[in-house]
């Protein structure tokens, strides 16, 4: 049980966040494709990430790791090995799914478990339209993990995506990487787009037509380089949020990923009358940025389906913003969000309900009715073992009127281990 406190004197300082977790997953990955020495720095630490990286080293892949900086020895895309054992997915969905889409287009089979939680998550999503690539996978008569992947040569496709899924196209696309023709790939809206930015980096033939429709060639090889991960901008939501609600704040972050498919949260606090300045600096590939925010005073929200997917990661935090502010807010189009770690839309709503605020929960979201003073009905909170809710307890303890006391705060550690390092720095 960790005791949360109050910031009564206002946050202050810089914060250099930890590297962006999206793109050090499709790094490791790409990097283990590819024909030479790939180098990583700012890797993102956290258990996720390191999950990806066993994963690599159990396939074949010598990757030398000192803290944040990668060393990834390329095997090509066909010099993965079949594994002594089953991989270890642990918690994380990134590597699953991702693993699907490049495992189906090896020459052995691969056996993929998770925990209790990853293994209730939807799998289908991924292993069915792989089947229009030639793919095999077997998954348990619920659809979910343990899953057994038949890997073989595979064939081009077109398919257009039922879901806004970052994690279902980028298994695609790395399918489609490995396949005998052309695929065309169609999002249903368009979501972040790192996969196909970091595969044309590594030479692959990736080219998109508008913001939805991607065509993959078959790929003969990818070339290794060196990459600088941006700062994670979904750990950067903490701070922002923070800096924004607890008054007397001033909060600077450091070379934060500004990539257009992931600064929803910007855009949100934008529109709810944030005060947020931001400074573009020179980039290679992805755009990054410095941020500064300072305390202010917010209005209500309305999200609808085409916002969700810049901001997908960041709604519990767009849900605290609104409990804090006077009138109604909605966020609607949000279902994906019942698939995470944890249903984050009914875990979301209990612990803004635990702070005294009311809420309707929708199917694919909710309405909060928010108020700037917020009376804790109980002041023991879950994390309900997700790491970004564990953090969203934290960040709304900066604001309550007493101590907060957060269950299960280990689950921090998937994504941002030093959270809570970074938040003594800015403690007053």
């Amino acid at each position: 049980m960790k005791e949360l406190q109050r910031a009564a004197n206002g946050l202050a300082g810089t914060i250099s966040l930890p590297g962006d977790k999206s793109m050090s997953h499709r790094a490791v990955m790409i990097g283990s494709l590819a024909t030479g020495l790939t180098t990583i720095d700012q890797f993102a630490q956290g258990e996720d990430c390191q999950t990806t990286v066993n994963a690599c080293r159990a396939l074949g892949v010598q990757i030398d790791q000192e803290k944040t900086r990668l060393v990834v020895h390329g095997v090509g895309l066909r010099g993965l090995k079949k594994a002594p054992d089953p991989l270890q997915m642990n918690n994380s969905g990134t590597t699953t799914r991702l693993l699907m889409g490049i495992l189906a287009g090896q020459n052995f089979t691969s056996c993929l478990l998770g925990d209790r939680s990853l293994s209730q998550r939807p799998m289908k999503r991924v292993s069915d339209p792989l089947t229009l690539f030639g793919g095999e996978v077997q998954l348990s008569a619920a659809g979910t993990l343990p899953a057994v992947i038949r890997g073989h040569f595979l064939h081009g496709a077109n398919y257009q995506l039922p879901v806004a899924s970052a994690q279902l196209k980028s298994a695609l696309l790395f399918a489609a990487l490995l396949a005998d023709r052309p695929s065309r790939i169609i999002e249903k809206l368009p979501t972040r787009n790192h996969t196909e930015i970091m595969l044309r980096q590594f030479g692959a033939d990736v080219k998109t037509n508008g913001d939805r429709e991607i065509i993959v060639h078959p790929a003969k090889a990818l070339v290794a380089r060196t990459l600088r991960v941006p700062g994670d901008i979904s750990s950067a939501a903490f701070w922002l949020t923070a800096g924004t609600l607890v008054p007397h704040s001033q909060i600077r972050l450091s070379k934060v990923g500004l990539n257009p498919y992931r600064t929803g949260i910007l855009k949100v606090l934008t529109r709810m009358g944030a005060n947020l300045a931001i400074t573009q600096r020179p980039a290679d590939g992805e755009p990054i940025g410095d941020v500064v925010v300072r305390s202010g005073h917010l209005r209500p929200i309305t999200l609808g389906p085409a916002d969700i997917p810049a901001v997908i990661d960041e709604l519990p935090l767009v849900a605290l913003l609104a409990a804090s502010v006077p009138g109604q807010s909605s966020i609607r189009g949000a279902g994906e969000l019942r698939f995470k770690e944890t249903d984050r839309i009914k875990a979301t709503i209990a612990i803004l309900r635990q702070l005294g605020v009311t809420v309707t929960e929708l199917p694919d979201g909710m309405v909060i009715t928010g108020k700037p003073d917020w009376q804790v009905m109980d002041p023991v909170f879950d994390s309900f073992g997700d790491h970004r809710l564990g953090m969203m307890v934290a960040v709304a303890a900066l604001k309550a009127k007493q101590p907060l006391f957060l269950a299960n705060s280990a689950a921090i550690d998937v994504s941002y281990p030093r959270f809570f390092a970074d938040l003594a720095r800015l403690m007053r």
